[in-house]
């Protein structure tokens, strides 16, 4: 390998106990290494680590892919794309470090190859060598069992004085059927620690925030349960369609691309119990309490709808039908809302609203904690629907940060209550490097922290939540509604809270 970066970029605030360690050496292994994941998401984080000084001098990426590419035309598709990510920066102020960009550059080398090919896997065991190696399948999931059964065949799992991991991106399955198969087909090839399902959103601040905030924190802990919360809302809105991902999202849908895996997770995180430390089966011990807990989905509990032409942002939007590689008459939902319960001591009575759409009014993911109304009494002269509800919002995207709407007395000689909002941005707080989302993830891989990986009886247990309504929707039960693009989703989804007296969130900014 090459010689080392700079000192700064390796040796920068050596008197600091907290700083991260640069992970062992490794080869990290991407299948599907000529794909738009891997230079839009996965060689962006991996220059971020560079640029942090993360990562071990006797660090390489091998990418393997069947295209006709050579190692020197990867290189230069990379160095492109990487370019553009940096342009698209500069209003922050980001600039392609050349010496940390030619340090990952050198470091890339290129397979090609067949991922049902034997002899594909005897080229990459001479390139890789009796060394770490992390193998991360960015290729689409019909792929998964075929190479983790390859690369058992060649003997590049087995752990002999070195680790290997498989890093696997979602779906984890298509429903809980199909999730326990492929748990079952990793596992023949893999023990469970070796396998790290990645959930990109377990990568954001605010996400691994929710702990921080919940349990290092005196006075949030003893008000989070049923006494002092009314109600939760977890939003994941967007305003892209489908994109060039109609083929895929036919058979799909909002509820399986979304609810299982990203928004349980986030349930998981803010309603799991505290871990007995932050050791990665801790942490996902309890989460897979809290799902376990969770009541099966009931149909009549769920909304689901399907865009149709409007505006969002001044712009014209087809419908979804429209799209391309969409049948015309599709009845594949791009929006779910629905409610859940959780079956424990904390949360029981406390009901849960998650919803998910595309082509919404905004982009916003956010958790909106809905803490119960005080007794209002003291304030009888004081209509009871002016008083501001106690709501404590997570931000997770655009921006990330929490936010807290409370009352106060408005200046004057009579008591008067007005709504006030107390709001931390982590972009105010701390300095932020630039970020895909997926450098923690990758890290965390490197140096063998599973903790925001999901565990198998994690993805199962989600799966379980669902399928009761995944079987309704097929056996034609809960219509779809129709709803125009750039609105918040169907009326009816406003209907599944006002029966219960309460509201949604407006998703405005």
């Amino acid at each position: 390998m090459d010689a080392p970066l700079e000192s700064q970029l390796q040796d920068r605030e050596e008197d600091d106990p907290t700083r991260p360690k640069p992970s062992p050496p490794c080869r990290l292994v991407i299948f599907g290494g000529g794909g738009d994941l891997t230079r839009r998401l996965l060689i962006p984080a991996i220059y971020n680590l560079v640029c942090a000084g993360l990562l071990d001098d006797d660090f390489g990426i091998v990418a393997v892919d069947w295209a006709e590419l050579t190692t020197e035309a990867l290189r230069d598709q990379l160095e492109e794309t990487m370019r553009e990510f940096v342009a698209q920066r500069k209003a922050n102020a980001v600039t392609l470090q050349e010496e940390a960009w030619d340090w990952l550059d050198r470091r890339v080398s290129y397979l090609r190859g067949s991922f049902d090919d034997a002899e594909t896997y005897k080229q990459l065991d001479v390139l890789c060598g009796p060394v770490n190696c992390v193998y991360y399948l960015a290729v689409a999931s019909r792929f998964f069992g075929t190479i983790v059964s390859q690369l058992d065949a060649a003997g590049l799992t087995r752990e002999d004085g070195q680790f290997r991991r498989v890093v696997v991106e979602k779906p984890f399955g298509s429903d809980l059927a199909s999730a326990r198969a492929l748990n079952v087909k990793l596992r023949a090839s893999l023990a469970e620690s070796q396998i790290y399902r990645i959930d990109h959103y377990l990568g954001k601040e605010t996400v691994q925030n929710i702990l921080a905030l919940r349990f290092s924190n005196g006075f949030f802990e003893p008000l989070w349960n049923r006494q002092n919360i009314d109600h939760v809302q977890i939003t994941a809105a967007e305003t892209v369609g489908v994109e060039r991902r109609g083929r895929f999202y036919e058979g799909t849908g909002a509820l399986r691309d979304m609810v299982p895996n990203h928004i349980m997770q986030l349930l998981a995180m803010v309603a799991m119990e505290a871990p007995t430390s932050f050791d990665a089966d801790a942490v996902r011990d309890e989460k897979s309490k809290v799902m376990v807990a969770t009541h099966q989905l009931d149909w009549r509990d769920t909304v689901r709808g399907q865009y149709t032409p409007g505006t969002i942002a001044g712009r014209p939007m087809v419908g979804y039908r429209e799209e391309p590689d969409v049948s015309p008459d599709s009845g594949t939902e791009t929006f779910a809302a629905l409610k859940l319960n959780i079956d424990n001591w904390r949360w029981a009575g406390v009901p849960f609203y998650l919803r998910t759409g595309k082509r919404l009014t905004q982009r916003k993911t956010e958790i909106a904690v809905h803490f119960k109304q005080a007794p209002y009494a003291l304030f009888r002269d004081t209509p009871v629907d002016k008083l501001t509800p106690n709501i404590m919002v997570l931000q997770i995207q655009p921006s990330e940060g929490v936010t807290m709407q409370f009352s106060a007395k408005m200046p004057g000689p009579v008591v008067k209550l007005g709504g006030v909002r107390m709001k931390f941005d982590y972009a105010d707080w701390f300095q932020e490097g630039p970020s895909t989302g997926y450098e923690t993830l990758i890290y965390d891989c490197l140096i063998g922290d599973a903790t925001l990986f999901q565990r198998a009886d994690n993805v199962e247990a989600g799966w379980n939540v669902v399928q009761p309504a995944l079987d309704a929707w097929a056996d034609g039960m809960g219509d779809l509604r129709f709803y125009d693009a750039g609105r918040a989703g169907p009326d009816d989804a406003d209907a599944l809270l006002t029966r219960d007296g309460r509201h949604w969130l407006r998703l405005t900014s």
